[in-house]
């Protein structure tokens, strides 16, 4: 494992339609603003970042 990245862990959740088509509409977005490719799980887990750290918690 490279230095920076830390071990996913695979996990279900249910979630409705709508917030999968944000996803993918930011999982483009941002693919087309930083030239890397971004998916859904990867927005996913910058939303919980930034929710968390708005809480006070650094993960």
């Amino acid at each position: 494992m490279t230095e920076g990245h830390e071990k996913l862990v695979k996990t279900s959740i249910y979630l409705e339609e709508e917030i999968l088509e944000a996803l993918d509409d930011f999982a483009r977005k941002y693919s087309e603003e930083t030239g890397q490719k971004w998916s859904r799980g990867a927005v996913v887990r910058l939303a919980l970042s930034e929710f968390f750290a708005r809480q006070g918690i650094i993960l």
